[in-house]
């Protein structure tokens, strides 16, 4: 009897680049489930307002706060250790991410000299901890609202 182990079916150029194309950058599900998890809460926000640098995907401009919610790969989580890991087209994918990192870094800066506070989560840690990540939220809005606005180490 032969058994034939099956290869794995490595995409073509045009396939990879369709797939790419389906990923998108706004309403993922890490960045549903938080807002809707904030909307429970009552908590009222738009979405990716225009008008802020790096359009953030949830803005409480009552307490100006803008919240990012970042894919890993594409925002480079533990990034000492996945970009060893890649091999195809590493040129492209490391300049990639890590312009991205910058651009990252540079929107924060610029969002926090106009006032606005940045938080960060990773998609993985909505996914598994979205009540954590509510409440670093809520935590930051009761204390703005009795007017001490409080550092990120308070969290």
């Amino acid at each position: 009897m032969v058994t034939f182990v099956s290869m794995p079916r490595i995409p073509t150029t045009p396939q990879r680049s369709y797939n790419m194309s389906r990923i998108r950058s706004r309403d993922t599900k890490p960045e549903l489930l938080l807002r809707k998890a904030l909307w429970a809460k009552g908590i009222r926000y738009r979405t990716h307002t225009k008008d802020l640098p790096g359009k953030p995907d949830i803005v409480i401009r009552k307490y100006r706060l803008a919240i990012f919610v970042d894919g890993e790969f594409w925002h480079g989580h533990e990034w000492g250790k996945t970009k060893a890991i890649i091999k195809s087209n590493r040129n492209f994918w490391i300049t990639k991410i890590e312009r991205n990192i910058q651009r990252d870094k540079e929107n924060n800066a610029a969002l926090t000299a106009i006032g606005y506070t940045v938080f960060r989560f990773w998609g993985e840690d909505v996914r598994k901890n979205l009540q954590k990540c509510v409440n670093q939220i809520e935590l930051y809005i009761e204390t703005a609202g009795e007017g001490r606005v409080p550092y990120p180490e308070d969290y």
